[in-house]
């Protein structure tokens, strides 16, 4: 029962943002049509997400392996997916509990204290229930005050996250009607934060004039299709066509091959972002009633792609800039005596994308430059930095990722360490 609770309803993020919509519609007592229209739809909009989001995958994916094949690079890959899956072996169960509890923490946190959040993005609750259960295990902490322990700091992190951005979210939005619950949320204050040092707001991301001849980069489609189509080329002449005919492409030409993978990065974009306007506008309205009766005032905890169609140029703009840090970062690691983190895409276009939002909303085109190049380097050395502290678990190859995982991780190490308990 308690796989199937965690496996089938709360680590699947469609369900559970789709049973908080039920939950919500009928406390409202909304009629039966609305109740079945709303949940669906809250539903398919998240299902809309994660079917772009194993379109654009599935392209990084084999973009990455041409990047691999080019350039000769070894290193560890942080995917939070492969790490809490090579875990569950030995720290499924205390994954579970601290998930189960640390929800119901979140629901009495935001209940009971200014922090209004509930966080819905139920993939990233998973991801950091494992870190949590693998960093007070390494620190020395098992059994029930391992889940005791572990549950509290899962709900806190659930409600102090998305307050830290919600400021800003309010910002890039207009309004307050929902609130970002993706654990990538230091990298994004970072970069709203170096935007207002460095740049100017009001000169945005979205005001850069394209002369008449390209106009047709205005369409965001278009200029992300364009975008990719040169990363892939670029990248494919390096890998050499014996290997992508042979390896990647089933004897296609590498070319055509590597063309059609850039298009389906733009059309896993373009299918995210249809998926999000379908859930914030499903989701906002159902949420009114678990705010106005179980937990008032509270404001749901969406996922990181929910700012990508305020700013579709930022979004480009941070990918880019963050991907470069990543870069960079992979040589300077091995020379500061840390282990060579290999850049993903994928960590590197959602967070960095949204990086690139957050920045350009504090600091416009400067600042969403700066900001996700911020992120980038944020998301190369704390991975580093906490397979240092992990220590030897037994996970080869692959960290924990996006930049709260790190820091939570550490914070936890440093502060066991520091009472002699790690």
């Amino acid at each position: 029962m308690l796989d199937v609770i965690m496996n089938d309803i709360l680590g699947t993020p469609s369900i559970l943002v789709g049973l908080f919509a039920l939950i919500g519609l009928l406390l409202q007592k909304k009629s039966s049509a609305d109740i079945v229209s709303g949940t669906l739809k809250t539903v398919m909009g998240f299902v809309i997400i994660g079917a772009g989001a194993s379109v654009l995958t599935g392209s990084l994916n084999i973009f990455s392996k041409m990047f691999d094949h080019a350039f000769n690079v070894q290193g560890v890959i942080p995917n939070n997916e492969a790490i809490v899956a090579a875990a569950q072996s030995e720290f499924g169960t205390a994954t579970a509990l601290i998930m189960v509890f640390g929800m119901i923490v979140n629901i009495l946190l935001a209940r009971f204290t200014p922090l209004k959040y509930i966080f819905l993005t139920g993939h990233h609750t998973l991801f950091m229930a494992c870190l949590i259960a693998v960093a007070l295990s390494v620190g020395g902490l098992d059994g029930p005050a391992q889940i005791i322990i572990g549950s509290v700091l899962l709900g806190l992190c659930m409600v102090i996250f998305p307050a830290m951005l919600q400021p800003y979210v309010r910002q890039i939005t207009g309004s307050d009607d929902f609130a970002i619950g993706h654990f990538g949320t230091i990298g994004y204050f970072v970069s709203a934060t170096i935007g207002k040092w460095v740049g100017n707001k009001e000169k945005t991301t979205e005001q850069i004039k394209v002369p008449q001849s390209l106009g047709f980069l205005r369409d965001t489609s278009v200029a992300v299709s364009l975008t990719m189509t040169i990363f892939f080329i670029a990248v494919a002449l390096f890998a050499g066509q014996s290997y992508i005919e042979t390896e990647l492409s089933g004897g296609s030409n590498f070319i055509v091959f590597s063309f059609i993978q850039a298009i389906t990065f733009a059309a896993g974009v373009y299918i995210i972002l249809a998926g999000v306007r379908m859930l914030i506008a499903e989701i906002v309205p159902a949420f009114k009633g678990i705010a106005d009766k179980l937990a008032p005032n509270t404001k749901p905890a969406l996922d990181c792609p929910t700012v990508f169609p305020f700013a579709p140029n930022a979004v480009i703009i941070g990918f880019l800039f963050s991907f470069l840090a990543g870069l960079l970062s992979m040589f300077i690691l091995p020379v500061i005596g840390l282990k060579v983190i290999v850049p993903g895409l994928v960590p590197h276009f959602f967070t960095g994308a949204a990086a690139g939002v957050f920045g350009n909303i504090t600091g416009g085109r400067r600042g969403a430059m700066a900001g996700a190049f911020a992120n980038g380097i944020i998301i190369s050395f704390l991975p580093a930095v906490l397979l240092v502290l992990l220590g030897d678990i037994g996970f080869e190859g692959t960290t924990f990722g996006d930049s709260d995982f790190g820091i939570v991780g550490i914070l936890i190490l440093s502060i066991m360490k520091l009472f002699g308990l790690a």
